[in-house]
């Protein structure tokens, strides 16, 4: 097919090339159409009723050179809206960045000093700032948080400080006590995302910038300089744009040039690496400095409000409606091994509004907990509250329980019921001791064994003349509340650095080809996957279709 000439302008008419979409497009029956301004070429075009002009034109075809019927018309509209700039004449393989977008996101960053800018996106930098940032959170995990002076006053003591030189004074001073909201620790943070920032506006968007643009190479040499390279005679540009597209190139013509690439999505990825680590960070920080946590033992019967028990952790916390929330414990309960311990423990909690009525009632347990208008309820302990028993056919009454040994997660607890006159000064009596909520082990008054009786098995025992029921073991559900208002967006961080670190390992391909006279050049490069690239390249250029002169007719 024979290239069409025509003096409406030197440069090309049009700068955005053709986009190859079917091969019937290469069909030398082929018609196009071309918007063309009418201004370019009309200078009364003021009276046009249309803003723009049809031009057609002759394109001969090799049947034209043997007979001359049927010339072939095209109508070439070419649009009066400016595309994108593209490559020039003398642009190769890089190119120059386009023009700036003085209005975007980062328009603040253009203010800033190129130096100061340049020191944020050191690498460097951003690897120490990432490394302090695991080393104050290794710091944060090793120190007891949010414990008073007096604990740091015992454990860090100036006489003989850690390691030489650690001492309260170090954890009060620089708030490594309460190290996720220290300004240590949230300086840093923000520095790290200042950096991370700064290496978005410095390197990655300039990177994306430059893959999106269609950029051609006009000689065979720049072709050849490129990592992979090979030269196919006999062949044509458009055959090999057609089987670049079935192989999922996005492909571009330009006269004899050809343009292709792929896997573009994998130039944005370190872009979303680096606006999910800025979330991570965010929601974390917001949930430092900006949640509400506190814990509670409430005995079984009994309610609180919640406003009462959780406390501010920063200066972010802001108080919710959800605190005039009042919950309360219907009813403890566990669940035992055949050994006897402790398998699990629930409690059943009603929450009321403040008009009284109840909003939400739920049975919660360990990895179970209660979620209402941005507080979590948790079960994380248990408690002996009191001992309920019958003297003398008499009550009944509630005996508090009180905790008299603590070994792990060995607990002890025991009451006392008085006998006789209880203003003496040598008072006796009937002790009674449990480790759970299963049996009571019952001691006369002189501290001799005397037996074991389980809560609500109505069976009496008589002790010095006195009977004992035991009628029931009242527990004690430890629960721990707390708001935490940048979860939302460190779940939403991790998902997206997920995704955005699955698509960065996509290939970014970009091939260039260039017909010169009846062979093609081709060339191409990438930016992964490097040693399989010249295989994908090979196997795609021997399905391309060699050119065969024909005989001509007799």
């Amino acid at each position: 097919m024979e290239v069409l000439n025509h003096s409406l302008t030197s440069k090309p008419f049009f700068q955005k090339p053709l986009s190859l979409l079917k091969p019937p497009y290469f069909d030398s029956n082929f018609k196009a159409t071309f918007i063309l301004p009418a201004s370019r070429f009309d200078h009364n075009s003021k009276k046009r009723p249309f803003p723009f002009t049809i031009i057609s034109c002759r394109l001969k075809s090799p049947q034209d050179n043997k007979k001359n019927q049927n010339p072939i018309t095209k109508k070439i509209i070419l649009s009066e809206g400016a595309p994108p700039p593209l490559a020039t004449e003398n642009e190769e393989v890089e190119g120059n960045p386009g023009p700036s977008n003085k209005n975007g996101v980062f328009s603040f960053a253009k203010r800033i000093p190129r130096k100061v800018l340049a020191v944020l996106s050191n690498l460097p930098l951003a690897i120490g700032e990432m490394f302090t940032v695991a080393a104050l959170m290794a710091i944060g995990t090793f120190i007891d948080q949010g414990e008073a002076p007096d604990f740091y006053f015992q454990k860090y003591p100036e006489d003989n400080p850690v390691l030489g030189f650690f001492t309260w004074r170090w954890v009060l001073t620089l708030g490594f006590d309460h190290m996720f909201s220290s300004p240590v620790f949230l300086g840093t943070l923000i520095l790290l995302g200042a950096s991370l920032m700064a290496c978005t506006y410095t390197t990655q968007i300039p990177l994306v910038k430059v893959a999106r643009r269609w950029k051609f190479m006009h000689s065979a040499e720049s072709v050849r300089k490129q990592e992979f390279s090979d030269t196919l005679p006999r062949a044509s540009v458009q055959d090999l744009g057609v089987i670049l597209m079935g192989a999922g190139y996005e492909v571009f013509l330009k006269g004899p040039s050809l343009y292709a690439f792929r896997g573009l999505a994998g130039r944005f990825a370190p872009i979303g690496v680096h606006i999910a680590m800025l979330l991570i960070m965010a929601g974390g920080t917001l949930s430092a400095a900006g949640s509400f946590k506190g814990t509670v033992t409430v005995p079984q019967g009994l309610n609180f409000v919640v406003g009462d028990v959780l406390g501010p952790t920063g200066f972010l916390s802001t108080p919710i409606e959800a605190f005039n929330t009042e919950v309360h414990v219907n009813r403890f309960y566990m669940d035992f091994y055949d050994s006897g311990e402790v398998s699990q423990f629930h409690t059943d909690l009603s929450l009321y509004g403040l008009d009284g009525k109840e909003i939400l009632r739920k049975t919660i347990s360990v990895n179970d907990p209660l979620r209402y208008g941005g507080i979590t309820i948790y079960q994380t302990d248990w408690s002996f509250s009191a001992l309920q028993i019958i003297k003398d056919d008499e009550g009944p009454f509630n005996l508090a329980m009180a905790p008299l040994q603590i070994n792990g997660d060995k607990k002890l607890y025991g009451t006392f019921l008085p006998v006789g006159d209880v203003n003496s000064p040598n008072v006796k009596g009937i002790s009674m001791l449990a480790r759970d909520l299963q049996s009571i082990v019952l001691y006369d008054q002189e501290g001799k064994f005397v037996g074991v009786r389980r809560p609500n098995s109505k069976l009496p025992i008589e002790i010095n003349g006195t009977k004992i029921l035991i009628v029931d073991a009242i527990g004690s559900s430890g629960l721990n509340l707390k708001t935490d208002p940048g979860v939302p967006i460190v779940y939403a961080g991790f998902g997206a650095l997920m995704l955005t670190t699955c698509i960065s390992y996509l290939s970014h391909a970009q091939i260039w080809a260039l017909q010169d006279g009846t062979s093609v050049v081709v060339g191409g490069k990438t930016n992964r996957a490097k040693a399989e690239f010249p295989d994908d390249m090979n196997r795609l250029l021997d399905q391309l279709p060699e050119l065969v002169e024909s005989s001509p007719a007799k």
